[in-house]
């Protein structure tokens, strides 16, 4: 599904292929989960393929190696020129990329003094599909900021994110909208979380969430088009009375939730704020003018 026998990626300075890629069964990034990673999206957009937002991505990934104390030297310059040469190099247009930075191998619980880094890329479509999502509120907690760098895009993180994502099936729904230590509605275990009230939208601020990309250009283009937003704690009780709301995220972009744990959203999903979004970010994306979206 991710590499075929001439796929070929980037690994510690050099392209190989990816079927001869090899690592240590005793790195610390997979006993521990000790180890950073970004995801990212090409388009083919109208003036060739572009990599959306590479250097923002690539400045969270340097920052998140800082933030858990994992050794990086490369800049963003440099990670974003490597990942334009994995896709042509891979015929690749439309695409997710996926750095990893991981760790040797080392049994101690203590930070390693160098590590090694892996960029590669396939077609991958929208991680939560195109048709609205059935949503529910998970069991389990987003991991308190008072124990992990929860800013940081780490590895082990996503343990949290799985066994919230496999509840929610489990249960017969699509996704997991997950809370903070305190109750708050936090984020989805891969997406950050919008909800439309009376003409506002309204996200949890950071502190207890990933600072997703995505996120910070739906802020961005809620601010282009006068369209009010406004970043506070909120408890799952006040969702029943939204007007609609949306997941976005890199690898799910913006996607409209149908409803919250059976109950579906008072307004319909192309009349809402989070539509105009939608359509405003596939535009940006592939480097299109969206001044005629209309709010």
């Amino acid at each position: 599904m991710y590499y075929t026998e001439n796929t070929t990626l980037f690994l510690n300075g050099k392209f190989v292929k990816a079927k001869d890629a090899t690592t240590d069964l005793f790195s610390q990034t997979m006993h521990y989960g000790y180890g950073t990673f970004e995801g990212i999206r090409a388009y083919q957009t109208v003036h060739g393929v572009k990599i959306f937002k590479a250097h923002e991505h690539f400045e969270r990934l340097g920052r998140s190696c800082a933030l858990v104390g994992i050794p990086f030297d490369y800049s963003a310059e440099e990670l974003t020129q490597i990942s334009y040469q994995v896709l042509e190099r891979n015929n690749l247009k439309d695409a997710y990329l996926r750095p990893l930075v991981y760790c040797g191998p080392n049994m101690s619980l203590t930070a390693p003094k160098e590590s090694s880094l892996m960029i590669a890329a396939w077609e991958w479509g929208k991680y939560l599909g195109d048709q609205l999502v059935r949503v529910c509120i998970s069991s389990y907690q987003r991991p308190n900021p008072k124990s992990v760098k929860v800013e940081a895009k780490v590895c082990g993180h996503y343990v949290n994110s799985i066994i919230a994502t496999t509840e929610a099936k489990q249960r017969g729904f699509d996704e997991a909208l997950m809370l903070d230590m305190n109750g708050f509605v936090a984020e989805g275990p891969g997406a950050n979380f919008f909800f439309e009230k009376d003409g506002v939208l309204y996200t949890p601020p950071l502190g207890n969430i990933l600072p997703g990309i995505t996120r910070q250009t739906v802020l961005e283009i809620c601010k282009e088009m006068d369209m009010p937003v406004e970043e506070k704690y909120f408890r799952p009780e006040e969702l029943f009375e939204a007007d609609s709301a949306f997941f976005c995220g890199t690898a799910a972009e913006v996607i409209g939730i149908e409803s919250i744990e059976g109950q579906t959203f008072s307004k319909p999903w192309k009349s809402s704020m989070g539509a105009v979004v939608q359509e405003a970010y596939k535009c940006i994306v592939l480097d299109k003018s969206y001044s005629y979206v209309i709010v």
